[in-house]
């Protein structure tokens, strides 16, 4: 077994396919359908179940294939690791942040990260963020813009801010009257919520469970713009944070936006990466870049 073959599971268990996997590896599909039968013959089991349309893994190649992650992934960090100790501020970093922050955030992060640290390559990665952790576990990303709190003692947390959410209504909808609401003001109403998996939907259920509001049945949004547009519709209220409504990103004319009175609901957003990452030199460095922007960003 060496690191090679390693990989090659790696890439079956992410392609689930043969041909797909071996393009990914740059190698003939042979070779590499060779090298994974010969592993499945050296640790005496069966990795992968195979069917003429799709590759499964089996139990136990599901427990290797999470093995083989982390000790690529820790190889890799070496390398990283001696190679940033010759240049700590070059190299590539890959990114990950979820849907609800990212295209807000990252057009602001970007250039400021940039202009910091001009030799470092960013790869940007956005998904929900039980993918984000997912792979910032097996050590597919280095880092990730997530909401607090992270329950995982494998995993650093550095908060970078606290952003505000705002009440998004129709012109001439519920609570558009108002110049700004409280909690309270909610506890009447329903809320337009976005799907499972969003984790701005688990903190717009936490607003709803303090204020005694309900989601509105029978529709959940697959984006934070489908919600900002069914609100924009008359269809309901929701909530919206602070980086979503702010310049340059318009909004419907139909939309109202209220701030809370007094203490405003928030999200907390961290930089997250692996208590064994070669790279925390680095990341602190982007950790307080970041904080800087944010604070002239939610100013």
């Amino acid at each position: 077994m060496n690191l090679r073959d390693l990989k090659y599971l790696i890439a079956l268990a992410d392609h689930r396919h043969f041909g797909k996997a071996a393009e990914a590896s740059f190698v003939s599909q042979p070779t590499l359908s060779t090298q994974i039968k010969k592993l499945e013959e050296e640790l005496g089991v069966q990795l992968f179940e195979r069917a003429p349309r799709k590759v499964m893994l089996t139990p136990v190649g599901q427990e290797i294939i999470s093995r083989a992650r982390g000790i690529v992934a820790e190889v890799e960090s070496m390398r990283e690791l001696a190679r940033r100790s010759q240049d700590p501020e070059s190299g590539t970093l890959r990114l990950g942040a979820f849907p609800t922050l990212a295209p807000y955030f990252l057009p602001h992060a970007v250039p400021a990260l940039q202009a910091a640290l001009p030799r470092l390559e960013l790869l940007l990665v956005e998904e929900k963020s039980d993918v984000l952790l997912a792979q910032l576990r097996e050590g597919r990303i280095d880092a990730a813009l997530l909401a607090l709190p992270i329950h995982d003692e494998q995993l650093h947390t550095e908060l970078l801010f606290d952003e505000p959410f705002w009440l998004a209504t129709y012109h001439n909808g519920p609570l558009a009257s108002l110049a700004e609401v409280s909690i309270d003001d909610l506890a009447r109403h329903d809320l337009l919520l976005l799907e499972d998996g969003h984790c701005l939907r688990d903190q717009a259920l936490d607003v709803c469970r303090l204020s005694g509001a309900q989601e509105k049945s029978g529709f959940r949004a697959t984006s934070l713009e489908t919600l900002r547009q069914m609100v924009a519709a008359g269809a309901g209220i929701t909530l919206l944070p602070e980086l979503a409504i702010r310049p340059p990103i318009s909004q419907p004319e139909q939309l109202k936006l209220l701030p809370f009175r007094g203490q405003a609901p928030t999200r907390s957003i961290a930089l997250v990466w692996r208590r064994s990452s070669a790279l925390t030199p680095l990341l602190k460095q982007i950790t307080s870049t970041l904080r800087g922007l944010s604070q002239n960003l939610l100013a």
